[in-house]
Parts: C-alpha cells; sequence; structure tokens
C-alpha cells in the first residue's frame, strides 16, 4: 500500500477510534505513529519524533498565550463577574418580553470577552441565569437551549483559545483575527436576542415576566461590571494597538482578573491553587490534543493526502464558493460529532491548503481571516446541533429536570439563527473584514 493510500486509509479507521470513545489525542497520534511507521517500513521516524516534535511542539512561544486565557477564564469565574454582567443586563432588559433570556445572551457576550472558552461560559453563566430563568417562570427547554447557545459566544467573541490554534496552524496575525471576529460575535448576540423576542411572542406561556427596576438600580449594576470593560479593552485594544503580544496580553488579562478576584474577597491561597490546578488540567488536554494532531499531521504531509485533495478539486473546475460551500456544510456536520478543538486540529491542515488556491477576489491574508472566522462559526455550531452538542449536555448535567429532548427542540431555532448568520457573512465577507480594512 503506497503511503498515499495510507493516508485515506488513515481517516476511517481515526473515525473508528473516536467512535469507540479513544481520546481524540490519542487516537490521532496513534493513527499518525502507525501511519509513518507502515509508510517508512520501520519505526526509527516516528521514535525519533517523540523527541524532536514534542520539543517543536511545546517550545512555541505562541503556545503560552493559552494558558493564560484559560487561567483568565477561571479568575474571572472567581472575582464574580459573571454575576455583575448578568445582573447588570437583567437590570437593563428583565422587564421585557423574553428579557431574562436576552440578558443571559448578553451576558454570555460579555464574559466570552473576558474567557474564551465555550464551554467554560456555557457552565459559569449557567450557575449564574439558570435559577433566574426558573424563578420567573422560563421554560426548562427554552432556558437550557438559551444558556447553550450563549455560551457559544466564549469562542467567538475575542479573546477565544479556538482563534490562536487556527492562527498557529495557518500562521496567521492573532490580533487580526481577535479583530475580525468582533463584528461577526456581536452579530452573533444579537442574532440570538432577535430569535428570543420571536420565540416568546409565538409561545408566551414559556417565559414570565418581571417587574421593572429604578433606574437608579440600573445604573448601579451597569457600574458594577467596570472590571470586565477595562480587562477587554486592555487585553484586545492592547494587543491591536501593539502595546503588548498577545500573549502578554493574555498575561495582563490573567493578572487584571486575578486582581479584581483578591479584591472581591473570592481569591484566598486554597482557590488561587484550585485555579492554578484546572487551569493546567485544561491545558495538557488542549496540548495532547496539539501533540496528537501534529504527529497525524506530519504523516498527512508525508502521504502527500492534502497536496492531492487540493490538485484533485482544482482539476475538477469548481467554482471557489461551491467548494467554500461543501467545507462548510462538513463541518456543520462534523461538528455535531466532534469537539470544536479537534475538528480545527484534525481538518485545517487538510482544508486550508485547498481553500489557499482557490481564487475568492480578495488577498490571501484576507482569505485565510474570513475563512478562519466562518469555520469557527460553523464549529461553534455543532457545540448546540444535537445529538453531540457538548454545550447542551453541560448545560443539562445542571438541570436534569429538563428532558434533553426538550432542549433540543427549543435549540434548533438558535441553531437556525446561527446558520443564517453564516449564509449572510459568507455573501458579504466585507463584514468579516471591516474592521482590517
Amino acid at each position: 500500500m503506497s503511503a498515499l493510500e495510507l493516508g485515506y486509509a488513515s481517516f476511517p479507521v481515526l473515525l473508528l477510534m473516536i467512535f469507540l470513545r479513544a481520546p481524540i489525542g490519542l487516537a490521532m497520534l496513534l493513527c499518525g505513529m502507525g501511519g509513518l511507521w507502515l509508510a517508512i517500513g520501520t519505526p526509527a521516524m516516528f521514535l525519533s519524533k517523540l523527541k524532536s516534535e514534542t520539543y517543536t511542539t511545546f517550545s512555541s512561544y505562541s503556545l503560552t498565550i493559552i494558558p493564560m486565557f484559560l487561567l483568565m477564564g477561571q479568575f474571572a469565574t472567581l472575582s464574580g463577574m459573571s454575576t455583575s454582567l448578568f445582573k447588570a443586563a437583567e437590570a437593563w432588559l428583565g422587564h421585557r418580553k423574553g428579557g431574562v433570556a436576552m440578558a443571559a445572551v448578553g451576558a454570555c457576550a460579555g464574559f466570552g470577552a473576558i474567557c474564551g472558552s465555550s464551554l467554560a461560559t456555557a457552565a459559569t453563566m449557567s450557575r449564574v441565569a439558570l435559577p433566574e430563568l426558573k424563578r420567573y417562570g422560563y421554560d426548562g427547554g427554552f432556558s437550557t437551549a438559551t444558556l447553550a447557545a450563549g455560551g457559544t459566544l466564549g469562542i467567538l467573541i475575542p479573546p477565544s483559545v479556538i482563534l490562536v490554534i487556527y492562527a498557529i496552524l495557518t500562521e496567521q496575525n492573532i490580533a487580526k483575527l481577535f479583530l475580525a471576529a468582533f463584528i461577526p460575535g456581536v452579530l452573533a448576540a444579537i442574532g440570538y436576542i432577535i430569535v428570543i423576542s420571536i420565540y416568546v411572542r409565538l409561545h408566551p406561556e414559556r417565559a414570565g415576566t418581571r417587574e421593572p427596576q429604578p433606574y437608579a438600580e440600573r445604573w448601579r449594576a451597569l457600574a458594577n461590571v467596570w472590571p470586565v470593560l477595562i480587562v477587554f479593552l486592555l487585553v484586545v485594544g492592547g494587543i491591536y494597538l501593539g502595546w503588548f503580544t498577545p500573549t502578554e496580553g493574555a498575561a495582563v488579562g490573567a493578572a487584571g482578573t486575578g486582581i479584581a478576584a483578591l479584591l472581591s474577597g473570592n481569591l484566598n491561597w486554597a482557590v488561587f491553587k484550585e485555579s492554578i490546578i484546572a487551569t493546567a488540567t485544561s491545558t495538557a488536554m488542549i496540548f495532547f490534543i496539539v501533540l496528537g494532531a501534529a504527529f497525524y499531521n506530519s504523516f498527512l504531509a508525508l502521504s502527500q493526502v492534502p497536496q492531492e485533495l487540493s490538485n484533485w478539486v482544482v482539476s475538477q473546475g469548481f467554482s471557489p464558493w461551491t467548494v467554500l460551500t461543501l467545507i462548510l456544510v462538513f463541518y456543520l456536520a462534523f461538528g455535531c460529532l466532534m469537539d470544536s478543538l479537534s475538528m480545527i486540529l484534525l481538518t485545517i491542515p487538510i482544508f486550508f491548503p485547498v481553500i489557499s488556491v482557490l481564487d475568492f477576489g480578495m488577498s490571501p491574508e484576507h482569505m485565510a481571516i474570513w475563512f478562519g472566522i466562518l469555520v469557527l462559526i460553523v464549529v461553534e455550531v455543532g457545540l448546540i446541533t444535537p445529538p453531540v452538542g457538548m454545550n447542551l449536555f453541560i448545560i443539562n448535567s445542571m438541570d436534569r429536570a429538563t428532558p434533553m429532548g426538550d432542549t433540543y427542540k427549543a435549540v434548533m431555532w438558535f441553531v437556525g439563527s446561527d446558520i443564517a448568520r453564516v449564509v449572510i457573512l459568507v455573501l458579504f465577507p466585507s463584514i468579516t473584514l471591516f474592521l482590517l480594512e
């Protein structure tokens, strides 16, 4: 069997291992090592790579941004920023039809601006908002679907761990990717709020109401979110203005949220150690997936699968828009079965060379950034798409009383909003690239 045939054969093997519940990082590592052994005929190459690839992968300065953003999310949770965000949004929106659900989405967007993780945003905001939604008579399925959808804003609104990984894989500027994600992230939050508004008018019995708060209380609640605004402007604004690199910005953000947690009185030595251990655990999981992907992508490069796929697409004469649509549909389908980080690490080394040879009428850098944002959005949709939307399971674990089927039915409204947003951003790339002009 040739190296190319081995490369094609590795895909079903990899998917089988994933379906058998093997950790995705281990599955990619074993496929990469096994493929290199079979292609070369000796284990010498992958044994050598165990030393060299591990060092070159984890000595990358860009990767140090990941634990800093994860630590920033840990400290943000401890400092009570999630509660302050929700209370502020609830004070201004809670009296409207569906207002408490809208407030939950707004708080998710704000927390996503200092967290960078979808699952962490969904889990944190659920602890804060779910009791309030239940208190004011919101239906269980609608409440859990709203929080699951709102949680996806954690990886779209910068800073985003997934965007950092994409930038490293495609050698793009992290600051420009963060900037390009801002408008699509705001559009996502607006789209969810519109969905809530429509839903509660069609199903008024599934959403309760609450009394409006005096303006003095509204302004007081809004004043409590100043740490979020300062950290976001300092991190994202500082990176874009060139005050510091993305890694330095992440460290500044972690320090800022740590100080906020300390001032709030929620940070003591025991909690600090717990935050460090949680950050180290999450970082280790991500880094192991990165290592497995590095081995598997080395094997794919040796087998020439990405190059052959690019050549085949060009030879078929498909229009660039047809190829892009097929790739996005693929992400939507497989996003239902795999987590977002694994999808990015597994597919970008294959699909990005294909997209790179196509002409979309823009510069290569803008094309790479635009494609990255589109991929991020469709991967984000997979987090809330049945049957294996990770956010759905996170929320369901916090509300066992709500049947998963009810959440599935309600969340499809938000999926519809996401698909409409993807279509708009595909048809009008300037929306994504506007701030880069």
